[in-house]
């Protein structure tokens, strides 16, 4: 809303009430936030500040802004769009500029003037003149020119070019420096720098002031970068070329003293940064000049240099002093100096003091001087991005610099000496957003006010407080920041109180670090001690006498005493620390160095408690505790940790490993068990003794005390008495009671813990893992040979006492042991087959098979032949893994297993050799997708245990089990379809099946699915159509239900995935459900194939509860959802049906019915059984109670009743019967019809192919005759106008002065119409008008489609509107007539929208077919004879414009010459023949019509010349010359018969030699008065009532004549002779009963000019395709227009609830097929420069009506009455209408079109046609159309309240008094 607010035009000037008004809705818009100020859609161009009240002034783009410091905006002033012209001086009246037009006004200057209190505002418009405004109040106007001199015209008026100005304050009055560029061709006297009055009656005029007088303006072109002044001089910097029209361009600072008012002290030299270009931006510091320039030949973008003050005003004293004493000349003798600008002055020899005596020169001396020296510097700094604002400030002892960017970022750079660095950049501005050159520091040095075109932002200059620490506070680099250390903050050096003194303040750029704590003493503390920590910080900072430093442990303060920079601080006692966390030994706090409630430097402190160490570790407490980090010891006797020398008196410690000075500590002090002195291995069952190592054991000394053995048994502890034995001073053994073990042990070895105590409480440490290991002989050892192949240290032995085991040796009686084993036992083989190749692995499993491998190595042989055993697979005893030798087929035999020599084990069952074979295979073909159920048949197919299948290079994995006569498997996934060998491997033996190879074919796909809905009970027929669907092994219909445990809830019961099959059993159907590996549960159903493009699939049941989640259809290895089959729709479960019951009295009592029994009653829809209960059939009595008379009357009634409806029904079946009958013979003698004429066809289209071949070798050269654009949109919107249909009117002798009035009144309108408001209202005013008739909607539509031609994105916007009132009409009516006819200009002004639209489509795609099929038709009417009155064509595929009879015609060669002298086209050089095909049947004017296409083949028909202004000259030999008419007098006269001549008549042969001369007679020709009269303008006969109005053009054809030819009661015929008939049947042609006999005439076509019909449409076909293909394809991304509109249509029938496919079909087919297409199609020559004849036409209108019939949703049905021309296409129109409706659903299903995608394009193609026709002749007829309905449309306009605030009335009153000085009320 503010947005239109800002941009509203300003017709008027702004009241004071208005202005306040919009100052204060602006200040309650949330406009600015936190240092940033910003305005929806405008632009600002420059920002100055107040000095003394640090105010804010923004010039923009019509506004100018005041804000406060803080960027709050505080008011607004409006300073445009005004009514302007850059070419006009300012005028108060408009007649004064009639070009001038509303003009934004851009901010050019804004300056402040501190002494008047006022701004300086110069503008854009009226060539720049300024304001003077209020500082306090920017909306009070203090000085405006009424009627400003050019010596007013301040600013540049062109936006781009720059002006740049300074209020010079002097005694008693300010001026105004003003510097400009040269802009615009009026702004060539102002020169480009004047001193101009700030007060005064003249304000800023440079009236008797100073100007830098310029001989040529345009020769230097200054372009200004910037104005600044010191206490005494103003400097300017620029841009310019060179002297005398050089055009190498320069840098330049001019100087000016400011108090010279006549600019007598200009000077100037050139700037120069070394290696680098242009300057762009510049800014005077103290001392300094910045200047930022572009790149030189570095990859940087940009350079920054500082050029001292002092060099720059020496360098021009210099300049000054050469050319005032030596005349420019340098030392040297070259010119150093000279006067600049081409002016009259020169350099001059004064006395030498001159300089000193004018300081700032005088009337006498010269000027302007430009020094020739450059004044050059090293580059400082060098940036990737071009600068385009410099800023500066001095601090601190300090430059730093602000740098802006051209992509909107801000650098801020430390200058120091001789060199710059970049310490921080940040995106201010939008990115790509320019910074304004008015880079501004506010007055305290503290922010920086940044100007983009879009917002203002105020930053900080040093954003020192946004650094939390003083880490990175000195890592930011900032020069102005500092980390002050008694504040702990980062400040800048002013704010830190101390900072003069040392160690206080850190500044990045000094050898500073920040204050830490280095070490700390001790570096842990007991925390049962209190005791004192020592700090070393260096660089501490002295503190006064009362001030004092303190350490803080967590929240525990503690006072510091300070020693250098040594702190000592007391540790908290215990009770103030917290408790250690749980399983720690120790207790971290934050330590900080504090002063005050700062934190100068922190670290952490660990205080660790000894007695927890201890717990940590059971196993080994005292290792744990002298291990640990902490000086911790360990008291053997007492078992404690403790700290220090705390351990009992008389009791000596185990010393800390931290004890450096101590011999013996750590770890290896401490008594402890080292390990066992006895073996680890202890047998269960067998009393065993453990023993021990032990030692530092002199701990104990002298102290008795009882050991124990512990033994951690699975379970139980077990506690074994023990006791010591030593062994030496130091260690000795420890001897635990001797035990039997007898656990439960499930392996055979058990690791069991084991530890010593002294005592039973203080237990000794273990060195590592100790721990003894039971084991049984019995477990793991099952046979003898387990047992003997048993580790020998295990003394394990096989017992055959009782039950034979394994056992401990000494646990078997010694005569029981047996050292032979029994001999081997084979219990199982696999596989029982193999392949006689060998190489087969078979597996034996039994017992006793060998104690090694080298038992068994040699020792295995299957069915008599040796087997080879595998190392890596045996298994000692139990499992031999061997590879078959080979053997021949059939062998078969037992396993035998010998070893050592000894008898074999032998196996019970036998192994069999077998050759397997393959057979067939089944299916042969499947996706490529895979999935498909591969059966292959064979033999033996369970030949060994290791079956794999393969297809091609994919395996094909088995389905188990392996049958002998079928191997099941499942396809895998192929890349390209193709053939692939199947072949299966056994072991490593490979089957090939080379007969039958498998097949992948493309996947299927899927186009359609109907119904989309189900109940849940499934079973409802789903149809789904699409390819290759007979190639799916197994296609399902399946459901994913979501939430399983409510599916089990709800009694369904899922099945396995895969479930196992048997051998022989009957293939099982698919599971309904099955579980999924993510936990839903999958429901299928079975569909059939009814085949290769449609499945029958049942709806899969849900039940009640369960959440379906995913529909989809299963195609083997494809999934494809419901949604993508089904075009977007997804399927939907609806609950069951439900139906009541019969009875009424509930579904347990039965239905009474008369008469009979009790039945049960049941419907069933799909799965779903309902029953409607019982029905109880009662007997009727026997006695009637009726009477025998009525009841004799009844049946007689009754049987005539049946009688008669039996005789209508068998009426009715034989009459549907006879209808299809009818329909398939008409389609049997079609197609038999066109199968008979198919090898003329296949003649004609070769010879019609080789035509269009040359053809297109033609158009490669002179390309298809599109009509120019101007010359299509003018029949596009006008059709039936000849020529231009709008031309400018006549002007009479009184009317030139009008013109220009008339002009700017239509102007007028057209911005009128820029109102959406004025052009609905107009639109919806006229047609409520009676009188307003169709044809002049569709004119006035066509009007303003071309006025808004240049703005195509509002009238899209208009057309959008006007559609979505066109819907909501007919909405309420019947929808599906809406765009059938064009009777609204809406309408229309689709229709022209779409021609605008599709132009470059019907150019870049459609228009080559749509021209190649034009050129077909034309090629093969001229091979046949066309009656020249009649206008009837042998071949034709209208059927009213066949010729019937059979004429007699023989094809001719004519040699045309062309050449000089030979009246053929001009400018040729020689005479040269050209081929011109003919029939001797032709009269004379089609000869030339043919011979012309010939000759000018290629060129438009409208640059050919007329075929009447040309005569016909047969030559033969040297003199032979005879001039050939269409009638002469020798044209044959009979019975009031004339017949045209034709070359038959003259008898011209094979090969004669014609030319083309210009015609010397009128007359001679039959369709001379085509030429005389012109075409006619009517509108063409609509080919389908759904356009019958405004219908696009017949234009110029050469149309047969009938009666027109008559002359004197003699008739014309050329062929045939026309049907006699009297005046007054001629009258009555038309009648109804002549026009049903005519059709009745047609329906009896004989089969032989049916035939003729069926010939050229099947010629013809390949480029009716082709066409149709071009228009309905999607093969080239479907045009936006097309997409956009469909979306439209889209977004109506949503709006409107219109769920109807039928009725959007119908829409869109309006809209764009029938409405435009179809248009195309009837009419070429609206889209090329062709002539198109009446044979022509009448076969394209059967082509657009098979284009109409194949849009239209109704089926297309025909039979013995349909016309000739549908029968044609019955067979062809299915097909396409397919096409139609894929088309549609592309464009559907294609990616939307933006709205700002379709503004583009549009904006586009307002850009690109710029050759439409001119639209002010289109503003005046549409004007004439206002006129007539003048009070209609003001009246209408005066009642709506928003087009009264818009004043729209008024402003058409203008309209209409300029336009014809109609009187108004203004």
């Amino acid at each position: 809303m503010l947005t239109d607010f800002l941009q509203a035009p300003v017709m008027a000037p702004w009241s004071p009430f208005s202005l306040h008004l919009l100052l204060l809705f602006l200040l309650l818009l949330p406009l600015t936030r936190a240092h940033r100020f910003s305005v929806p859609n405008a632009s600002f161009n420059h920002l100055v500040l107040a000095p003394d009240q640090g105010k804010l002034y923004v010039g923009a783009v019509n506004h100018l802004f005041q804000l406060s410091p803080e960027l709050e905006m505080e008011s607004v002033a409006i300073t445009g769009p005004v009514i302007d012209s850059p070419d006009c001086v300012p005028f108060r009246d408009l007649a004064e500029c009639p070009q001038a037009q509303l003009t934004d006004n851009a901010n050019q200057l804004l300056l402040v003037s501190s002494r008047a209190q006022e701004l300086v505002a110069c503008g854009q418009v009226r060539q720049g003149v300024c304001e003077k405004r209020r500082l306090g109040d920017v909306t009070q106007v203090l000085y405006q020119a009424e009627d400003p001199g050019d010596g007013q015209f301040v600013a540049a008026n062109t936006l781009g070019v720059t002006t740049v100005g300074l209020v010079v304050p002097l005694p008693g009055r300010d001026l105004l420096l003003v510097a400009r560029g040269l802009a615009g061709k009026l702004s060539a006297g102002v020169p480009p720098l004047t001193v101009r009055q700030l007060a005064g009656p003249q304000p800023f005029s440079s009236e008797g002031l100073g100007r830098l007088v310029v001989g040529d303006f345009s020769d230097y072109n200054n372009s200004y970068v910037g104005a600044f002044s010191d206490a005494h001089s103003a400097y300017f910097v620029f841009r310019r070329r060179g002297a005398r029209a050089q055009t190498e361009y320069r840098s330049y600072v001019a100087r000016v003293c400011l108090g010279d008012v006549n600019l007598y002290s200009y000077v100037e030299v050139p700037l120069t940064c070394h290696g680098q270009g242009l300057i762009q931006a510049a800014f005077l510091a103290p001392d300094t000049l910045l200047g930022a320039f572009s790149a030189g030949t570095s990859q940087a973008q940009a350079a920054l240099c500082a050029f001292p003050l002092a060099d720059l005003d020496g360098s021009m004293e210099q300049a000054r002093r050469l050319c005032y004493t030596t005349g420019g000349q340098g030392p040297n003798g070259m010119e150093e100096a000279t006067v600049e600008y081409g002016v009259t002055s020169r350099c001059v020899t004064l006395p030498p003091d001159s300089p000193e005596s004018y300081p700032c020169g005088d009337e006498h001396t010269p000027s302007p001087i430009a020094g020739r020296q450059p004044l050059e510097a090293q580059p400082l700094l060098q940036l990737g991005q071009p600068i385009s604002a410099v800023a500066a400030l001095q601090t601190d002892g300090h430059t730093i610099a602000f740098l802006g960017d051209t992509e909107g970022q801000l650098h801020k750079v430390f200058l120091n000496s001789s060199h710059g660095q970049v310490y921080h950049s940040q995106q201010v501005g939008p990115p790509g957003s320019a910074i304004s050159p008015d880079l501004l520091v506010d007055n305290s040095g503290d922010y920086l006010y940044v100007l983009t075109a879009q917002q203002v932002d105020r930053i900080l200059v040093a954003a020192c407080p946004q650094f939390p620490n003083c880490t990175t506070c000195l890592q930011a680099r900032d020069p102005l920041c500092g980390w002050c250390i008694l504040q702990g903050r980062c400040t800048r050096r002013a704010e830190c109180g101390r900072a003069v003194q040392p160690n206080q303040w850190l500044w990045s750029y000094e050898d500073n670090h920040c204050l830490h704590i280095q070490s700390l003493l001790p570096a842990q503390h007991p925390r049962q001690e209190h005791g004192q920590i020592t700090l070393s910080v260096p660089g501490l900072p002295n503190l006064a006498m009362d001030e004092y430093f303190y350490c803080a442990f967590g929240d525990y303060n503690s006072l510091a005493q300070v020693e250098e920079h040594h702190v000592v601080c007391a540790t908290p006692p215990q009770d103030r620390m917290p408790p250690n966390p749980p399983g720690s030994d120790h207790v971290t706090l934050p330590l900080a160095l504090m002063f005050e409630d700062v934190v100068l430097a922190a670290t952490t402190f660990s205080f660790y408690d000894c007695s927890a160490i201890q717990a940590l570790e059971v196993a080994a407490p005292c290792r744990t505790c002298v291990s640990s980090l902490w000086r911790c010891h360990w008291c053997p006797q007492s078992s404690h940790c403790v700290y220090g020398e705390r351990c009992p008196e008389g009791e000596k410690a185990v010393y800390s490993a931290q004890e450096v000075d101590i011999l013996v500590r750590g770890p290896e002090a401490c008594p402890q068990v080292k390990g066992l002195a006895s073996p680890q291995l202890v047998p269960v069952g067998w009393e065993s003794h453990v023993t021990l190592h032990i030692e530092n054991l002199h701990y104990f000394r002298g102290l008795p005390a009882l050991y124990y053995c512990w033994l951690e048994l699975p379970g139980k502890l077990r506690k074994l008495p023990a006791f010591l034995e030593e062994t030496s001073r130091n260690s000795g053994l420890i001897h635990c009671q001797a035990q039997q073990f007898h656990p439960s042990m499930s392996q055979w070895e058990l690791p069991v813990p084991i530890y010593v105590t002294r005592g039973e409480i203080q237990r000794l440490d273990n060195t590592g893992d100790l721990h003894v290991t039971l084991y049984d002989c019995a477990m793991g050892h099952p046979d003898c040979s387990h047992c003997q192949a048993a580790n020998g240290s295990l003394s394990c032995l096989w017992c055959g006492d009782g039950q034979p085991a394994c056992r401990y040796g000494p646990l078997c009686p010694p005569g029981a042991v047996e050292q032979l084993c029994p001999i081997p036992s084979i219990d199982v083989i696999e596989p029982l087959t193999g392949p006689p190749e060998g190489g087969l692995a078979i597996t034996i499993l039994g017992s006793n098979l060998g104690q090694a491998f080298n038992d068994v190595r040699n020792a295995v042989t299957v069915a008599g032949q040796p087997c080879n055993p595998d190392p890596s697979l045996y298994r000692i005893s139990a499992r031999i893994v061997c590879v078959t030798s080979p053997a021949p087929n059939g062998t078969s035999g037992p396993v035998q297993v010998a070893i050592k020599s000894r008898p074999p084990g032998i196996s019970a069952q036998h192994f069999t050799y077998q050759d397997p074979v393959l057979l067939s295979l089944n299916p042969q073909w499947g996706p490529q997708a895979g999935g498909t159920q591969l059966t292959i048949h064979g033999q033996y197919l369970q030949t060994g245990g290791n079956v794999s299948a393969f297809v091609g290079d994919q395996p094909c994995p088995i389905q188990e089990p392996v049958c002998p006569e079928a191997i099941i498997c499942h396809t895998m996934p192929q890349m390209e379809p193709g053939e692939a060998v199947v072949f299966v491997v056994f072991g490593h033996v490979e089957r090939k099946l080379l007969t039958t190879p498998f097949r992948y074919t493309a996947n299927p796909q899927l186009v359609e699915a109907e119904p989309s809905v189900s109940f849940r009970g499934g079973g409802r027929v789903i149809r789904v159509r699409g390819t290759g669907l007979d190639v799916v092994w197994q296609p399902l219909l399946s459901v994913w239900l979501e939430d399983e445990f409510q599916v089990k809830a709800l009694g369904v019961q899922a099945q396995d995935v895969n479930p196992r099959r048997s051998c022989g059993a009957p293939a099982a159907d698919p599971q309904a459900c099955i579980h999924l590996e993510s936990g839903l549960l999958q429901c299928s159903t079975l569909c059939s194939v009814n085949s290769s493009s449609l499945l029958l699939c049942h709806s899969p049941a849900v039940p009640d509860g369960a959440l379906p989640k995913r529909v989809f259809f299963a195609l083997d290895n494809m999934q494809v959802d419901f949604a993508s089959a089904s075009g977007g729709q997804g399927f939907l479960y609806q609950p069951n049906p439900r139906l009541a019951p019969l009875s009424h009295e509930g579904i347990t009592h039965p239905y009474r019915l008369k008469p009979g029994h009790v039945l049960d009653v049941e419907v069933q829809m799909g799965n779903v059984r309902l029953a409607l209960g019982p029905v109880q059939y009662e007997a009727e009595p026997m006695i009637s109670t009726f009477p025998v008379e009525a009841q004799v009357g009844l049946g007689m009634g009754a049987a005539m009743l049946i009688a008669a409806v039996l005789l209508l029904t068998l009426m009715y079946r034989h009459k549907s019967k006879q209808a299809l009958r009818d329909y398939q013979k008409v389609l049997v003698q079609l197609e038999n019809l066109e199968t008979g004429v198919g090898d003329q066809c296949r003649k004609e289209f070769t010879d019609l192919m080789t035509e269009m071949t040359d053809l297109t070798s033609d158009l490669e050269a002179s390309g298809i005759p599109f009509l120019d654009y101007r010359t299509y949109a003018e029949r596009a919107f006008f059709p039936g106008h000849v020529g231009c249909p709008l031309q400018p009117g006549l002007e009479g002798p009184g009317e030139e002065g009008r013109r220009v009035t008339v002009c700017q009144g239509l102007t007028q309108l057209s911005n009128l119409l820029n109102s959406k408001l004025f052009l609905l209202t107009l639109i919806h005013t006229l047609e409520e008008q009676p009188s307003f008739s169709q044809r002049d909607r569709c004119h006035v539509a066509s009007l303003l489609s071309l006025a808004l031609h240049s703005k195509l994105e509002y009238l899209t916007d208009i057309m959008r509107t006007l559609l979505g009132d066109l819907a909501a009409h007919y909405v309420h009516k019947n929808p599906k007539l809406m765009l059938r006819r064009t009777e609204t200009m809406v309408e229309k002004l689709l229709t022209n929208w779409l021609s605008i639209c599709l132009y470059a489509f019907l150019k870049e795609v459609a228009g080559e077919p749509l021209y190649m099929l034009f050129r077909a038709i034309k090629y093969q009417v001229d091979k046949g004879p066309v009656d020249a009155v009649t206008g009837k064509a042998k071949r034709t595929l209208n059927d009213s414009h066949l010729l019937r009879e059979d004429v007699e015609f023989r094809p001719l060669t004519l040699m045309a010459l062309v050449g000089p002298g030979a009246g053929g086209a001009a400018g040729n050089s020689e005479v040269h023949r050209v081929p011109a095909r003919v029939l001797d049947t032709d009269t004379i004017t089609q000869v030339k019509e043919k011979v012309l296409d010939q000759i000018y083949k290629g060129t438009p028909f409208s640059q050919r010349p007329s075929v009447h202004s040309l005569d016909l000259e047969w030559r033969s030999g040297l003199a032979g010359h005879l001039t050939l008419s269409d009638e002469d007098l020798t044209s044959v006269t009979q019975n009031h018969w004339k017949r045209l001549n034709t070359l038959q008549h003259y008898k011209v042969p094979d090969g004669a030699t014609v030319v083309l001369i210009p015609q010397l007679h009128n007359g001679g020709t039959v369709s001379q008065s085509l030429e005389q009269t012109g075409c006619h303008s009517g509108e063409s006969e609509s080919l389908s009532p759904d356009l019958s109005i405004c219908q696009e053009p017949q234009l110029c054809s050469d149309t047969p004549m009938l009666e027109d030819g008559e002359e004197g009661g003699v008739r014309l015929w050329h062929l045939v002779k026309a049907t006699e008939e009297t005046e007054g049947a001629k009258v009555r042609r038309s009648s109804l009963r002549e026009r049903e006999r005519e059709r009745a005439r047609a329906k009896a076509i004989p089969e032989i000019y049916l035939t003729r019909l069926l010939s050229m449409k099947g010629t013809l076909q390949k480029f009716v395709d082709d066409t149709f293909q071009a228009i309905l394809s999607m093969n080239r991304p479907v045009p936006i227009a097309v997409k956009y509109l469909f979306d439209f249509l889209d977004e109506l029938a949503e709006k409107h609830g219109i769920e109807d496919p039928e009725t959007l079909h119908i829409w869109k087919t309006n809209s764009l097929l029938l409405r435009f297409w179809v248009n195309a199609l009837k009419n070429p020559q609206l889209i090329f420069d062709v002539r198109v004849s009446d044979n022509e036409d009448a076969i394209l209108a059967v082509i657009a009506q098979t284009f109409i019939d194949s849009c239209m949703v109704s089926e297309h049905k025909v039979g013995r009455d349909s016309p000739v021309n549908k029968l044609l296409y019955a067979r062809e129109i299915p097909r396409y209408k397919q096409m139609v409706e894929k088309y549609y659903a592309d464009i559907r299903q294609s990616s939307p079109a933006s709205y700002q995608e379709m503004n583009s394009a549009l904006a586009e193609l307002s850009g690109n046609y710029t050759s439409a026709p001119n639209c002010l002749e289109a503003l005046r007829e549409l004007y004439n159309h206002i006129h007539r309905y003048y009070d209609q449309i003001i009246s209408a306009l005066e009642e709506d309240p928003v087009a009264q605030k818009m004043q729209l009335a008024c402003r058409l009153q203008q309209v209409a008094a300029l336009v014809e000085y109609k009187v108004t009320d203004l």
